[in-house]
């Protein structure tokens, strides 16, 4: 190589040289050592949580009443409006009622026959009495119609049933409430020809408040849960509930039931649980969720949720200041999650110092000079369904000042 190309091969590497030298070392040869990096920590304390769990279901009237007509007949008149609530007693339908009232006349002229040849049927089995007291009339002729006179005084009860019964029917061409509640909407219209028992409706009327709502629960998480209630004195029953938009409901439900059955294909067992409904916000047909609360654990962490993420193998981990302000990386056992953090059964301690902001410049062993989140601004709260791994995506703020 000529002299001439060993220059230039000296000119191009020792700029090079020089930009790979780290700025730490060079802020260490100009200044000293580089400072601790700053962190945002928040200190922990242990309490009392209770461990809640979310179950899918659906809003149920907790009365329904489908209503049919008992008589058949001609729809003339509906006397009630859609969606309105009723109360037991109030007429709905009116139906063409000139049939019924023709049998009921027909009943109350067959009832006054038979009334007339009952008291004819006595008065000629009295007759005979007398004679046969005599002796004129024989034993037997008196016996028969002592007969006539007890079958007139059955024949009078025949016809007055049959009376009751055609003025029964009469009554149900008024179709009436049998349940209080919301109606709904009407299923047949004026001029309609209804038949008795009909498996069509002609409305349905709901009662909603109280409402019933049924979620589902595996046998397994069952058998758990109640172990744990065992345990407990005087558990607490109260079901929070959890409205399709996201929003809580604001009246706090109670668990009343839970059928005595296992599904063989599902394997999950139907709770019931019972809301007040005063607003009637909550309708039949509704998906909501309702957060039951399974047991009560002791002594946990509450960790925000931005302190935690997870490793390689993808368990959850968090960076902690030890009483040498130095970084400990520790590893986590993580119930579930409530609100904006984790409910932390293992790996956290009363007064750690768990780091939540500055993650990026920091790793184990390092030395850092931490700061209180003040409790006054506190950070922003992640969703539930936020993983812990992103609790590690930080904002822009957090890049060391030299870059």
């Amino acid at each position: 190589m000529s002299a001439l190309a060993r220059r230039i091969a000296r000119t191009l590497v020792l700029p090079l040289a020089v930009g790979l030298v780290p700025a730490s070392s060079m802020a260490q040869q100009a200044g000293g050592e580089a400072p601790p990096t700053p962190v945002t920590v928040v200190t922990l304390h242990p309490q009392d949580v209770a461990l809640t769990t979310t179950l899918p279901g659906r809003v149920t009237a907790s009365a329904t009443a489908e209503v049919r007509p008992q008589v058949n007949g001609i729809v003339v008149e509906r006397m009630f409006g859609e969606g309105r609530r009723v109360k037991v007693g109030d007429p709905l339908f009116r139906i063409d009622a000139t049939t019924y009232e023709a049998a009921v006349a027909q009943a109350e002229a067959a009832v006054a026959q038979a009334r007339a040849q009952a008291e004819n049927a006595r008065r000629e089995a009295e007759r005979l009495g007398a004679l046969r007291q005599r002796n004129v009339a024989s034993e037997s002729t008196n016996d028969s119609a002592i007969a006539t006179r007890d079958a007139a005084d059955a024949a009078v009860k025949v016809a007055q049933a049959q009376l009751q019964s055609a003025r029964i029917d009469l009554d149900r061409t008024t179709v009436r409430a049998e349940l209080d509640g919301e109606i709904g909407l009407a299923q047949v219209s004026q001029g309609a020809l209804v038949t008795a028992s009909q498996a069509t409706p002609l409305t349905v009327i709901r009662t909603i408040d109280p409402v019933h709502v049924d979620v589902t629960q595996s046998a397994a998480e069952i058998i758990r849960w109640r172990r744990e209630m065992a345990m407990q004195a005087g558990p607490d029953r109260t079901v929070t509930l959890r409205l399709a938009d996201g929003s809580d409901y604001q009246q706090k439900g109670t668990l009343t039931a839970a059928e005595p059955y296992v599904n063989e294909t599902t394997g999950v067992v139907t709770l019931r649980l019972t809301f007040g409904n005063p607003d009637r916000i909550l309708l039949p047909g509704m998906y909501v969720q309702a957060v039951v609360q399974q047991a009560l654990a002791r002594g946990v962490i509450l960790a925000p949720q931005e302190g935690v993420s997870r490793d390689r193998r993808g368990q959850p981990i968090a960076m902690v200041v030890n009483a040498q302000n130095q970084v400990e990386q520790r590893e986590l056992t993580i119930l579930q999650d409530k609100g904006n953090t984790w409910v932390v059964s293992k790996g956290l301690s009363d007064g750690d110092r768990l780091i939540v902001e500055g993650l990026q410049r920091i790793a184990p062993g390092m030395p850092v000079a931490p700061e209180e989140r003040a409790a006054a601004a506190p950070a922003e709260a992640t969703p539930n369904e936020t993983p812990p791994a992103a609790a590690t995506e930080k904002p822009q703020e957090d890049a060391p000042a030299s870059e």
